[in-house]
């Protein structure tokens, strides 16, 4: 219906101008790395068309903006997006210094009708434990109260009243592995042309369950969400109802808000609104007996794996999930496979230090060094790895595929690959040591480097839900492995200040 507006337009009527921005941080309160301005990677919109290309060559929710509002007939205006790697809190230098931006770009924009804005949701600040509803309540004072501000969320928000308060609508990802970003940045160019052109007037309402929705069973794949996941599709659908939207929450975040969300958006109805998102809280609430965790430790993982009758097998680490603010350099599962004299596996590592012993000795040399266990003392003492270093690359790969993310390209620097004592010429025992750390988003980080996931007989990954696109079409079977680090999926193991004690899920 809004297409059919969009093309009925007359030529010479002026077309809506939208401005696109964005500053997305997943932030890991209990991470000793700040998150810097530095840190995050700038993209600005001083080229307006160049600028609107080169965003919309990904599979994300700005990707999303612009090919939404392109075919809606919406003038398109990028300011700034903003996003770093997830990690510790973000500093207030940062915090002032990308939202001064963002403002400073809207008021140098011709006159503006609408702001499709970006954040994950989950963003921590050292002043502000909710990120995002500052940046919104800063652009909200900066553009006034009539402007409509359309913001789009990762899953993996932790939604407060007050953003949902300050923004005209806001919209989360449906699945997990995110794969449908690209998708629901249409949506939000959809609701912002019904704003702008059809007169649309959302109301929207949010209910949160009061629990803490585990990290190990966000996949919304399967159950328990699955058929939330559906009915908040199937909700969509009936009249009146702009959009719908489940957020599993981000357990790292030591803020008030934390934990699961339902966010429904009408068009002038909030009573309506209202009563989905209680229909799809109470949905959520009745899943809780179904949220216990049974995972084994490292030592049992590596048994299991070794075992199996069947190959690859990912073993998942989920205390050192890089997308949730690791550090990416944890070694329980590495001591491990080194210690049980495991065959065949492969481990990536962020260490920048033992990257530059190996490109020092260079490919074909020797390497004998202490791995990983860097960064701080909660995830795990370095192991020493003894080898010959079998390949040296810049880390660079490209994800050709959707996958949790939307990214592309991706860098994860100087990159070396050590072939560890122990291998044989059909099992190789790998460790590829990055420079920079790297979210297991894209398979194409092992094939890049000359390894081959399906010959294999153990992958480690550091992640939680993220990296299942990429690797379950090869995986015979996956383990979650309960282990140490900043992202243990175990909440006893943290000391929450922010977060209620009776919060649901905090004594699993």
């Amino acid at each position: 219906m809004l297409l059919l507006a969009a093309a009925l337009l007359p030529a010479q009527e002026r077309r809506p101008l939208i401005a696109i921005g964005g500053i997305l941080h997943e932030s890991n309160s209990f991470s000793t790395v700040k998150t810097r301005y530095e840190d995050f990677q700038r993209l600005y919109g001083d080229r307006k068309e160049q600028a609107l290309a080169d965003w919309a060559d990904n599979n994300d929710e700005v990707a999303g903006y612009i090919e939404g509002g392109r075919r809606l007939g919406l003038d398109l205006y990028p300011t700034l997006v903003a996003i770093a790697v997830p990690s510790g809190p973000v500093t207030n230098d940062a915090l002032d210094r990308l939202t001064g931006e963002l403002i400073q770009r809207l008021r140098l924009a011709p006159k503006l009708d609408g702001l499709l804005l970006a954040l994950h949701g989950a963003m921590v600040n050292e002043s502000h434990p909710h990120g995002d509803a500052e940046i919104v309540r800063r652009v909200r004072e900066a553009v006034g109260p009539d402007l409509p501000i359309v913001v789009t969320h990762d899953f993996h928000a932790n939604v407060s009243p007050e953003i949902v308060e300050r923004s005209t609508a806001l919209i989360t990802y449906k699945t997990c592995p995110h794969l449908d970003q690209k998708e629901r940045g249409r949506k939000a160019a959809e609701v912002m042309a019904g704003i702008v052109r059809g007169g649309v007037k959302p109301t929207q309402a949010i209910v949160k369950p009061g629990m803490l929705y585990n990290i190990r069973f966000q996949n919304t794949n399967i159950e328990p969400l699955a058929p939330i996941t559906e009915e908040s599709r199937r909700l969509e659908k009936e009249p009146g109802v702009l959009a719908v939207s489940v957020s599993g929450g981000y357990q790292y975040a030591d803020v008030p808000a934390m934990g699961a969300s339902v966010i429904a958006v009408t068009d002038n109805q909030p009573e309506k609104a209202r009563e989905i998102a209680q229909r799809l809280s109470d949905m959520l609430w009745a899943t809780r007996d179904k949220l216990k965790l049974d995972v084994p430790d490292a030592a049992t993982a590596v048994k299991q794996a070794m075992a199996s009758d069947k190959f690859p097998v990912v073993l998942v680490e989920m205390g050192d999930n890089i997308g949730g603010g690791s550090a990416g350099d944890a070694t329980f599962l590495l001591g491990e496979l080194v210690r049980q004299k495991a065959q065949g596996w492969v481990a990536a590592i962020a260490d920048p230090e033992a990257v530059k012993l190996a490109a020092r000795a260079g490919v074909g040399g020797t390497f004998d060094a202490p791995v990983g266990g860097k960064t701080d003392k909660l995830h795990g003492d370095p192991v020493r790895i003894r080898g010959r270093v079998r390949a040296l690359t810049d880390g660079r790969f490209m994800e050709t595929e959707i996958r949790h993310g939307g990214q592309r390209y991706y860098d994860q620097g100087l990159t070396a690959v050590i072939e560890a004592e122990g291998s044989t010429r059909d099992l190789q025992n790998l460790v590829m040591l990055t420079t920079g750390r790297m979210v297991p988003f894209s398979i194409h980080q092992l094939v890049s480097c000359g390894i081959y996931p399906e010959r294999q007989k153990v992958l480690v990954v550091k992640a939680a839900i993220a990296f299942r696109a990429a690797y379950e079409p090869v995986a015979a079977r996956i383990i979650e492995v309960d282990t140490g680090g900043v992202t243990a999926i175990n909440p006893t193991r943290f000391t929450y200040k922010r977060v209620s004690a009776e919060l649901f899920g905090m004594r699993p």
